[in-house]
């Protein structure tokens, strides 16, 4: 995300989402529909519900697109009931890979993301199978021109955050979980809205891959990506710039 090689996998998968607006309404109003649900219809009141108007903002998605997911979600019993899954198992070159998916039919979901990772000669793991790679962490994301780094590393220190890390093209302010929303609403107030605020899994080390397994881990993690119960995907690999400017090529 910052232009650094460990946020590659992440780079991908934002290229790949801007590809596919119609996709990302979808998980959007999913994660909508569940926020409201499980919480307060209030974005103000209700952290999950607020990440997930600010997505819809940076998406573009139609102010009474959101309101009908919310209204839906705060409605209760009717429409979608969706439930939060995690799946963990490995990708190309034994990379570790954690997917988070809201579905109505687990069934369904499970078998999705095995058959993807089989086809890819991965292998879908065990809960908590390679988690124990991965630290949980709340991440607050401002573009580059939002604030100098030595502006925005100030602001986040004394709004809670533990590190931030500028690039070419955005700050990333990285937290503890708990810490996430206080985090946000500390920078929210200095630079205004950030570009996204949310729970991330962030690698614990990272394992370099050649050209070849990049690319087929590049379309495994585009095609879990097509599949609409799936909102997140975190793997810990990374691919030199030279390899993805080969790939992009």
């Amino acid at each position: 995300m910052s232009g650094h090689s460990q946020f590659k996998n992440i780079m991908y998968r934002k290229g790949a989402q801007d590809k596919k607006r119609a996709k990302i309404f979808t998980k959007i109003i999913r994660e909508l529909t569940t926020a409201a649900r499980t919480g307060l219809p209030d974005a103000n009141a209700n952290p999950r519900l607020r990440a997930a108007v600010l997505a819809a903002r940076q998406a573009n998605m139609p102010k009474d697109t959101v309101e009908r997911a919310i209204k839906r979600g705060a409605g209760g019993a009717d429409g979608e009931n969706y439930e939060e899954v995690r799946y963990e198992g490995y990708g190309p070159g034994g990379i570790a890979i954690i997917v988070e998916a809201l579905t109505d039919n687990r069934n369904r979901t499970a078998s999705d993301v095995r058959a993807a990772l089989t086809k890819a000669g991965g292998n879908l793991g065990e809960s908590n199978s390679v988690s124990f790679l991965f630290d949980r962490r709340g991440q607050v994301t401002y573009p580059v021109a939002a604030a100098s780094a030595e502006a925005m590393f100030d602001a986040a220190v004394e709004a809670g955050a533990d590190d931030v890390e500028s690039g070419a093209e955005e700050h990333v302010v990285s937290c503890a979980p708990e810490a996430l929303n206080a985090v946000r609403d500390a920078l929210e107030g200095r630079f205004g809205a950030p570009a996204s605020a949310r729970l991330v899994w962030r690698p614990r080390s990272l394992t370099p891959v050649d050209g070849e397994t990049a690319e087929a881990l590049f379309k495994l993690l585009e095609s879990l990506e097509d599949s609409d119960d799936v909102q997140n995907v975190f793997a810990n690999f990374e691919v030199s710039d030279e390899i993805m400017a080969r790939l992009s090529a």
